[in-house]
């Protein structure tokens, strides 16, 4: 399985850590503005340099203004970066010079032992600020960087020697076939508890504050001589946190879980309803094309007629629309109910993640969908469709060839993947499909 290595950036406030940010993702997805804790939604993107592709993570956020309480989030920054990354980006400012703030964060990921790669903003001039830049040598982090964030300068030699503490298989993972599922969702909603009963014993300490679960914790299960890799999605070290940045954590926190996972198992609380957040959650892994099953927990604690779950359903469905796919299952961790029916489920959507269909039997399915709609045409111009293949796994891609791209609407694709699906099933699993244009005398 291909995972991509994280990288965070971690950082004092106004040192420019959403410029770098946005400099390397090629676009203005954070909201860069003068007041500070203004919580951005794009916490993540994906970022490619050379030929290594990686996921860069904003840890920036919630900027608070007395010294001490920068300090503090500063070392709640670099410790979720710490246990998520694989690479961090500890970025200075060559303006405000070196504060007492960098040096107590350079001890905290010093002593980590995870990479770290020393980087000093706002250098507009290296000749002019060269002994400037020399005076974060002292951090004892090795050598520095100099950027300019907002120039997008010297983000090359940066990106190097960021690129260069990725393992040398970076994307591909050891030889391990066993099913990896990452358990994700808002505090509280029982991950924990999930993975707890599953377990049978109490390996991950849960109690009813938000963020108390420590770091991310693979567990290993076994079911009928198989084996099962759980990825919990940690909270947070203290308990005292404002609402928001416990949410911003939380996607941190999912997206390197997600990342590392086959299959997401959405945990959604019964007696909640389905929320917005559980939809910024889901979207992450449907983002990240991974297998999908919706879990409703604590079913047990609700009142239900012979309606509940067809009106449960309904708003499941509608609040979480981008992802048709998904499997739906309602379970209590608590009593247990439906929990053995999970692991058939994870089974299912394991297998059809990892699907492939034989190009002939694919070709045949779309041209019979193409017999029974005829595709689009514009101006006395028709679609046509040449040929059908599947390109990868995890999730299954297919490469469909016509003779014009423009042709192509959003709607026909998603009628060839319901037809698609109606043959194989794929349930569960997002489909992703390219189009490449051919002409008629390639073929």
């Amino acid at each position: 399985m291909r995972r991509k290595p994280v990288v965070a950036i971690v950082g004092r406030p106004n040192v420019g850590k959403s410029t770098l940010f946005n400099a390397l993702a090629g676009e203005r997805i954070s909201i860069v503005k003068d007041t500070p804790g203004i919580t951005r939604d794009r916490l993540y993107t994906d970022v490619e340099w050379l030929d290594k592709s990686f996921t860069l993570i904003d840890t920036g956020g919630i900027e608070p203004d007395s010294s001490d309480i920068i300090l503090s989030q500063m070392r709640e920054q670099a410790q979720i970066a710490i246990d998520t990354a694989d690479v961090i980006i500890f970025l200075t400012d060559v303006k405000q010079g070196l504060v007492d703030a960098d040096s107590k964060v350079a001890d905290m990921l010093r002593r980590s032992k995870k990479p770290v790669v020393l980087v000093v903003n706002k250098v507009d001039s290296f000749a002019k600020q060269q002994a400037d830049v020399y005076e974060f040598y002292n951090l004892g982090l090795d050598e520095p960087y100099p950027v300019s964030a907002a120039e997008k300068q010297g983000l090359g030699d940066m990106l190097d020697k960021v690129i260069s503490y990725f393992p040398e298989s970076a994307g591909e993972e050891e030889e391990d076939d066993r099913p990896r599922i990452a358990v994700i969702g808002k505090p509280n909603v029982g991950k924990s508890s999930i993975i707890n009963r599953l377990l049978g014993e109490n390996r991950l300490i849960v109690s009813d504050i938000a963020g108390t679960t420590r770091d991310a914790v693979d567990t290993v299960l076994k079911r009928n001589g198989k084996e099962y890799v759980f990825i919990d999605t940690a909270g947070l070290r203290r308990k005292n946190k404002i609402k928001e940045e416990l949410e911003k954590y939380m996607i941190v926190r999912t997206v390197s879980a997600v990342e590392r996972a086959d299959v997401a198992v959405l945990v959604i609380d019964a007696t909640e309803g389905v929320t917005e957040q559980d939809a910024k959650i889901a979207g992450i892994a449907h983002e990240r094309g991974k297998g999908m099953i919706i879990a409703v927990n604590k079913w047990d604690l609700l009142e239900k007629d012979n309606k509940t779950v067809n009106e449960f359903t309904k708003d499941i469905r509608d609040t979480l629309a981008f992802m048709p796919y998904a499997e739906l299952i309602f379970i209590s961790a608590k009593s247990g109910q439906r929990l053995p029916k999970l692991y058939d489920m994870i089974d299912a959507v394991t297998e059809n993640h990892a699907m492939r269909i034989q190009t002939g039997v694919l070709n045949e399915i779309v041209s019979e969908a193409t017999a029974l709609q005829q595709p689009p045409s514009d101006k006395g111009k028709r679609l046509k469709i040449f040929y059908t293949t599947q390109a990868s796994v995890k999730p299954p891609t297919f490469v469909i060839f016509v003779n014009d791209k423009e042709l192509m609407h959003f709607s026909y694709v998603r009628y060839l993947e319901n037809k698609i699906r109606e043959a194989f099933g794929f349930s569960g699993t997002p489909l992703r499909f390219i189009i490449r244009e051919r002409k008629e005398k390639d073929q």
